[in-house]
């Protein structure tokens, strides 16, 4: 690009941040060397990655550097560890407008780069219908053979459960979380189970084909109702197992009642607006004595922002884990009272190592499905994910509840 220079940022970095685990490479060839062994090196590939930051500072514009391939990392799993771990010098106001400066050199006289193409900008009302529709598509409609790569047979997009570290594949751990979200409901042959946020439809065919149940799934993702109808037909259970693209709003006004509802992995798309009519909603479908088993990721510190700005564009658009207590007071102001409540967070960041290692395993047929945008942002958010489990950022618990 013309009049790029990135001699003043290695200055800049190599004087304002004088201790740093990490290198810097740039594209002329230079770089600026960790001052310790080991740590990540960020490949800074063209101009465009100081555009990007410079249009968007902080975790957006990286972001966006690094989706679109003009930043690259060597290793992610060590750049997580470097956030978690370093801890870099306060920087003040001429720190930080001498560093903007020399990225502006650096990036030198180039047009605005595009967003990248897996970016979401979310429009309208936060948490309407029709933006959580969108929402919901931008992450799962990416196509079904891409999530059967990493997801395995079962299909399950939700935490795994291997129950004090026995020795399982992630499909027999998948099996026990379904059936201990069975046995926690206490189903029964022939009863009405609805599944709000079904997927592909794991659990009602798990319902259907072992316990007997007439189950109802819901999801705003028509690929996923389409595939989890034909995994019924399949079992052989579809007239047990209906699939409905639908809102679990347009359930209130249905009239329809059920024995049982599991939510897994849903709750976390709700929202703090919405999170005391979703379980007015849920109870309204339930008789006193109805029973509902409320599985979602949460937050664990009060002082974190419900998600971050990468997040918001590029993974889950709009979604909102609350706190566990959050969860549980909108239950019980609905008329639920909870009896049982159980954490999963080794579970799940186990989960997501497994998922992880089946999408590096299958690398180059999930590029050719999903693109390498996307591939990029999946790559990243499966680790970033599991180290919000292990580092006490988030957790997932059921809560088993019954209609008072």
């Amino acid at each position: 690009m013309p009049f790029a220079n990135t001699a003043p940022l290695r200055r800049e970095i190599e004087s304002r941040l004088p201790e740093r685990p990490f290198t810097v490479a740039f594209w002329d060839g230079t770089r600026v060397a960790a001052t310790a062994d080991g740590g990540p090196t960020f490949t800074v590939r063209s101009p465009r990655a100081a555009a990007h930051a410079l249009l968007a500072p902080g975790q957006l514009g990286l972001g966006r550097a690094y989706v679109s391939g003009e930043l690259e990392v060597d290793d992610i799993d060590a750049v997580i560890a470097l956030l978690n771990e370093w801890q870099p010098p306060a920087l003040d106001g001429a720190d930080k407008r001498a560093l903007l400066l020399a990225a502006v050199r650096a990036a030198g006289l180039t047009a605005p780069p595009p967003r990248p193409a897996a970016e979401l900008r979310p429009s309208g009302r936060r948490h309407s219908k029709e933006r959580d529709a969108r929402a919901v598509r931008h992450h799962y409609d990416v196509s079904n053979e891409f999530f059967e790569l990493f997801l395995g047979p079962t299909m399950v997009y939700s935490c795994a459960i291997w129950r004090d570290g026995e020795k399982k594949t992630l499909e027999e751990a998948q099996e026990e979380k379904l059936d201990t979200v069975a046995r926690k409901l206490a189903l029964k042959e022939g009863e009405r189970v609805l599944d709000v946020g079904c997927g592909w439809g794991g659990f009602p065919l798990w319902a259907a084909t072992r316990y007997g149940c007439e189950v109802v799934g819901i999801t705003l993702s028509p690929p996923q109702a389409e595939r989890a109808r034909r995994r019924a037909e399949e079992a052989g259970v579809a007239d047990r197992v209906e699939i409905r693209v639908m809102d679990y709003r347009d359930l209130a006004t249905s009239g329809e009642k059920f024995d049982a509802i599991a939510s897994i992995g849903m709750v976390e798309h709700v929202g703090s607006a919405n999170i005391d009519e979703y379980a007015h909603v849920l109870a309204g479908l339930l008789e006193p004595g109805g029973r509902l088993l409320n599985h979602g990721i949460t937050r664990l510190r009060h002082t974190d922002a419900e998600a971050g700005a990468f997040s918001e564009r590029y993974v889950f658009p709009d979604a909102a884990p609350l706190h566990l207590s959050r969860n549980l007071l909108a239950l019980e102001r609905a008329g639920f009272i909870t009896h049982h409540v159980e954490d999963f967070a080794p579970d799940y960041a186990e989960t997501l190592r497994h998922w992880a290692d089946n999408l590096d395993a299958n690398l180059a047929e999930a590029t050719r499905l999903a693109g390498e945008e996307r591939i990029r942002v999946w790559r990243l958010y499966l680790r970033a994910a599991r180290n919000g489990f292990e580092s006490g950022f988030t957790s997932i618990y059921q809560a088993r509840c019954e209609r008072a």
